[in-house]
């Protein structure tokens, strides 16, 4: 459902060796598979997920964790974005783009998020340097903001994507 919204996702593009991600991979059959693309404006970034059953903390509220990894996830999507377009790509122009790692993560609870309602991450990406950059993230629930994150994203070591 989620693939409907977000058409172009950076995660789309990443190589196979390193597309296996719990939260974002597109390998991982198991895990969420969050899709981050270009909000409409072109300077912010969106990723929509519809959360489970079994993402439940107490009934009819997501579980923090999950969203927790969402903004996580949205945010080093939402770096690779940024870079690749800094550095003159679009998707899809046959070149892959920058992967990114967690630095840090700052998460703010505004208010419990409610279970069966389309969560939607809004970033706005900043560079700090030329391998972090800081994303701000707000999650929404319909028109509700309930969580706010901070990440300190870092481009991948070329060592990470090695076996």
């Amino acid at each position: 459902m989620e693939k409907e919204y977000v058409k172009q996702a950076v995660q789309d593009f990443y190589g196979d060796d390193i597309a296996w991600c719990y939260g974002c991979g597109r390998l991982n059959e198991m895990g969420h598979h969050f899709r981050t693309g270009w909000f409409t404006s072109g300077e912010k970034t969106i990723t929509y997920y519809q959360p489970k059953e079994e993402h439940t903390a107490i009934p009819g509220f997501v579980y923090g964790g999950l969203l927790a990894s969402f903004i996580d996830c949205h945010s080093t999507g939402s770096a690779s974005l940024a870079l690749h377009k800094k550095n003159g790509h679009q998707l899809g122009d046959g070149t892959e783009p920058p992967r990114f790692v967690t630095g840090s993560l700052h998460v703010d609870f505004l208010k419990p998020t409610p279970q069966g309602t389309l969560l939607k991450a809004l970033g706005e990406v900043e560079e700090i340097h030329p391998k972090k950059w800081k994303i701000t993230t707000n999650v929404y629930a319909g028109e509700e903001l309930c969580v706010q994150g901070e990440v300190i994203a870092v481009v991948m070591p070329k060592t990470f994507g090695a076996k």
